[in-house]
């Protein structure tokens, strides 16, 4: 896999994943499926194909779009073209943004050499159908359509192949705290969208109790280096004791539609051993279905400050902590890695995985059992 995103050919490699990562601008959201790239490339034989944008992108992006607002039309936006000359079992692409969809135009040669295709569809939600005709025309040429939202089946119309739900994962190996734990010196973490009952009350707690509430006092979504945004992330989560989770979008409900569903943060915050406290999606099946153990999110309400009480009252529970702590940890080392994601799909296109993945979800495995082994004995001495 080359590190600069340039289609890198191997004789022996059997996928094809087709990246933005040189159409898109360092923007920290993009991070989860940056991390996801990286480990496809430890864990698989696969060559990546990230083209660049010809001189006339941004105008031929813009009339593509404007197009298809109105027409079933797809074309390609001024992706330099490429020709695919070697056979694949398969291929897969991960659009972020809807519009990216619009880059598979400038592949040559994708139905004739690659065996089976998949579009993994990390957010689209229904409300802006309308908007995408164009887009939504070419979900038609893949074989899977993975959805990494439940709300999906009003999509289906445009899906000729298998569909299937297929949640977010993570690093775990990045976002473990073991084999070496740090101390938890930050009390409360926050990041991105917030709830302003709960910032101000968290703010106030700050103050008065000298705790340390870590939080967003900028509003800027570009990153210098996505890696290295990540590996601060990740360090900033295995050093807090609670992590704030929400749905996505929670606090501008008119551009999901209503929809409430999840992304990475409560998979960053289990994996990082933090006490997640806020919101469950709510009419969640799959988020129901993954987080089902006691206090797996502590909730709270978004539009009241009883969120410092909850905390003080579970702050005199030692136990009960060390118990959840240990419980998201192991669930993410042992489920939720980005390796299981990857796992599920060669099952689902009926691929064997490679030995090679087995080092990975071994690593997971003494971490898991690490944790296991650690607690409650260690966590309980730096509770306070």
């Amino acid at each position: 896999m080359n590190s600069n995103g340039n289609h890198e050919q191997s004789e022996k490699n059997r996928v094809l994943l087709f990246s933005n990562r040189n159409l898109y601008d360092h923007l920290v959201w993009r991070c989860p499926f940056r991390e996801f790239e990286r480990i496809l490339g430890d864990v698989e034989a696969v060559d990546v194909l990230a083209p660049g944008p010809g001189p006339r992108y941004q105008q031929g992006r813009r009339l593509a779009l404007k197009t298809g607002e109105y027409l079933p039309v797809a074309f390609n936006p001024g992706v330099t073209e490429t020709r695919i000359d070697k056979e694949y079992d398969l291929f897969i692409t991960v659009p972020e943004r809807v519009s990216e969809l619009l880059h598979m135009k400038s592949l040559k040669g994708l139905k004739d050499k690659c065996r089976k295709t998949i579009c993994w569809l990390p957010e689209f939600y229904y409300k802006d159908i309308p908007d995408y005709k164009g887009c939504l025309e070419i979900l038609k040429e893949f074989d899977y359509v993975i959805f990494m939202y439940v709300a999906s089946d009003p999509f289906l119309p445009w899906v000729s192949g298998h569909s299937q739900y297929l949640p977010a994962g993570i690093d775990n190996l990045n976002f473990s705290p073991y084999p070496n734990p740090p101390a938890r010196v930050i009390d409360v973490l926050s990041i991105g969208r917030r709830a302003p009952a709960i910032h101000k009350a968290l703010l106030q707690m700050a103050k008065q109790d000298n705790k340390f509430y870590m939080y967003d006092t900028i509003n800027a979504l570009k990153a210098h280096d996505l890696d290295e945004h990540r590996l601060m992330i990740a360090n900033m989560a295995k050093r807090s004791r609670y992590f704030i989770v929400s749905p996505g979008k929670f606090d501008v409900p008119e551009e999901t539609g209503g929809t409430s569903e999840f992304g990475y943060r409560y998979f960053e915050a289990g994996a990082a051993g933090t006490i997640m406290i806020g919101m469950r999606p709510y009419n969640n099946k799959e988020f129901d279905k993954i987080f089902t153990w006691p206090d797996a999110v502590l909730e709270v309400p978004f539009t009241s400050g009883e969120i410092v009480d909850v905390i003080h009252d579970f702050d005199k529970q030692p136990e009960r902590q060390a118990r959840v702590r240990a419980r998201n940890m192991t669930e993410c080392l042992l489920h939720h890695d980005w390796v299981y994601r990857w796992e599920s799909i060669l099952a689902m296109v009926g691929m064997a995985p490679l030995t090679k993945m087995q080092k990975r979800k071994k690593a997971l495995k003494d971490l898991a059992d690490a944790v296991e082994a650690d607690y409650p004995q260690k966590e309980l001495s730096g509770v306070r």
